[in-house]
């Protein structure tokens, strides 16, 4: 039996767009202000999602319950085997001591934290979300930075504010490429659009991020080097986004400013080195030579994530995947959901059935490729097969709860889509008029913030916001567009890169913690990107940017 979604099921849009919002209301509030571990809020989240499915806007309770299995299988695989993997590599390479030898290695390329910080949070960051995406960099980044000696809030939060500017062209474009799909817009058009918001974003974030570190002063020591990272970062972005397609705008934009600012200490260092790790620099060591380790050495602590690297990369690559799907791939329509739930105007032009298809790939998830190389990095380190069978069940043990965490994430996520509730949230903000240039960038917000993907909040919103457009005079790939640079802000406050962080620097039930640091700096940066569309939609020469 199907069912046409209701997106306005009290009679009133006010009363319906509160009721829809419930069950984020108890997600991000449970987590930020009763301070409930994460895993436990997102079961409360879910199940407040299903009531109000249900009971408030007439989704049979089969059909729920069919999407909620369907939205935790979508996050432990491939999501949770992500994360799984990226973990198993990390404590492999910390008990075999390798860290130590990677936090010298970056010492001796500068001994400013602020400087580590850049690179490896910015910079080497952006390549991973290039090349993976889906909480790859913050779980990378977060555990190297824990393993530099940065406190677990200072790892895990600014972390989650680096991987913002590179997020829309994340997993080699698949935000972009979605997006595209949905709203059947010109795919180069939206790249080259979405170029010309996000390189902005580029410079101002690795400044923001130092900012967020160390405050204005210690951002003011160390501007030129912010600004090499930036603009070498931000002028590719722009360059590949439209000049060549969304493929790998963040794969080369990060090996360009990882070399450039490598280069650029090379020969310039801040006057006054920042050697504490704490923003508060009363534990500033005396200044001390760093550890220097043999090129040999080096090679070895660099070369599991080398491996890494180059593993990610090639899972990324379309024909790769294919070949791989090719050898093995199951499609798993879901049973009583499948074609049986149907969009309706004024979300959609036309009627539409939502498909319900589990893909399980597993050789062509980037999880596996995680785990390859992992365990080839773990063979390498002479780690015995039955040592690294065993580290694995611990790593599995260590992150069951954040598993958990995802899985009902993504449940709640995938009944707000399929139940309509999302789309009730989107039609309030289309009765913004004027303004909704603001608003509609602050939906992509807001969809990144409850599903943990760029990708899938241009899934829930590109279509709505292509039909707003049309409605209110504005260009839609303009506002489709506006979707994925405003989503790339709501990366930091998800539930799911919430969890990731705080699994990655093992600062485990401190996930409200996490949430209060870095929720200001997501809503002023949306916000920010937000007056950027509203100058690209009425104020010249911004509007020359659109296609």
């Amino acid at each position: 039996m199907s069912w046409s979604q209701v997106y306005d099921p009290l009679g009133s849009m006010t009363l319906s767009t509160l009721l829809a919002a419930i069950p984020i209301v108890v997600l991000l509030g449970s987590i930020g202000f009763l301070h409930i571990s994460a895993h436990v809020a997102a079961g409360l989240g879910l199940l407040t999602a299903l009531a109000v499915a249900v009971f408030g806007f007439g989704m049979p309770a089969e059909m729920a319950g069919a999407t909620a299995l369907y939205g935790a299988a979508s996050g432990l695989m491939p999501i949770g085997w992500i994360i799984l993997n990226v973990i198993f590599l990390y404590r492999l390479t910390e008990q075999a001591g390798q860290f130590d030898i990677l936090r010298d290695s970056i010492a001796g390329l500068t001994r400013d934290r602020r400087l580590q910080l850049l690179f490896v949070a910015f910079s080497f960051g952006a390549f991973f979300e290039g090349a993976a995406g889906f909480g790859t960099p913050v779980a990378v980044t977060g555990a190297m930075l824990i393993g530099l000696g940065f406190a677990p809030l200072a790892a895990s939060g600014l972390s989650l504010i680096a991987n913002t500017a590179p997020v829309a062209f994340g997993a080699l474009g698949t935000p972009v490429i979605a997006l595209a799909a949905v709203t059947g817009l010109d795919l180069f058009d939206l790249s080259s659009m979405i170029g010309r918001q996000l390189p902005i974003f580029s410079i101002i974030v690795p400044f923001w991020l130092i900012v967020a570190f160390s405050g204005f002063r210690g951002m003011w020591q160390v501007w030129p080097a912010l600004l090499v990272a930036g603009v070498s970062f931000a002028v590719p972005q722009f360059a590949v986004s439209n000049f060549h397609g969304p493929w790998l705008v963040d794969v080369v934009s990060a090996l360009v400013s990882m070399g450039c600012l490598a280069a650029f200490l090379k020969v310039w260092q801040p006057r006054e080195l920042w050697l504490s790790v704490s923003r508060d620099r009363a534990d500033i060591p005396a200044a001390v030579a760093p550890v220097l380790r043999s090129g040999g050495e080096v090679f070895r602590a660099w070369l599991p994530w080398i491996i890494l690297s180059v593993f990610v990369f090639a899972w990324g690559v379309p024909q790769v995947k294919a070949w791989l799907d090719g050898l093995w791939i199951y499609r798993y329509p879901v049973p009583g959901l499948h074609n049986l739930v149907q969009k309706v105007p004024p979300v959609v032009a036309a009627p539409a059935r939502e498909a319900a298809v589990y893909a399980f790939n597993i050789l062509s998830m980037a999880g596996t490729g995680i785990l390859v190389a992992a365990l080839i990095s773990g063979f390498i380190m002479k780690y015995s097969p039955m040592a690294m069978i065993r580290e694995y069940g611990r790593t599995l043990y260590v992150i069951r709860y954040s598993l958990m965490t995802i899985a009902a994430m993504l449940s709640l996520g995938f009944v707000t889509r399929y139940s309509g509730t999302d789309a009730s949230l989107g039609l309030a903000f289309a009765q913004t008029g004027w303004i909704y240039p603001l608003f509609g960038t602050l939906l992509g917000w807001l969809g990144v913030a409850l599903t943990g993907s760029d990708t899938a909040s241009n899934v829930l919103f590109g279509g709505l916001q292509k039909v707003t457009a049309q409605q209110l005079g504005l260009s839609p790939v303009l506002m489709a567009a506006a979707n994925s640079s405003g989503g790339v802000m709501g990366k930091m406050i998800d539930a799911q890169s919430i969890v990731v962080a705080s699994t990655a620097t093992k600062w485990y039930g401190h996930e409200a913690d996490i949430l209060r640091f870095v929720f200001f700096h997501s809503i002023a940066l949306a916000i920010l990107v937000g007056m950027l569309v509203m100058a690209q939609a009425y104020v010249w020469p911004f509007t020359l940017m659109v296609p």
